[in-house]
């Protein structure tokens, strides 16, 4: 199975870097299977774990 997980970096006119991720849940939600779109909603958990650890000072 393809779990399509876009993401998108890029460097803003001041430089600052943007990541940005496709939204799982979402798109998952055009399968018609209730374990895939459980699976979307875990992916989208995670990857927004990924990004506020982006976002973090630490």
């Amino acid at each position: 199975m393809l779990l399509p997980c876009n993401v998108v970096v890029r460097e803003e006119a001041n430089g600052t870097i943007t990541v940005s991720f496709m939204d799982q849940e979402a798109v998952m939600q055009v399968v018609d299977n209730p374990d895939i779109q459980e699976l979307g909603k875990e992916v989208k958990g995670l990857l927004l774990r990924v990004s506020n650890s982006l976002n973090s000072d630490d």
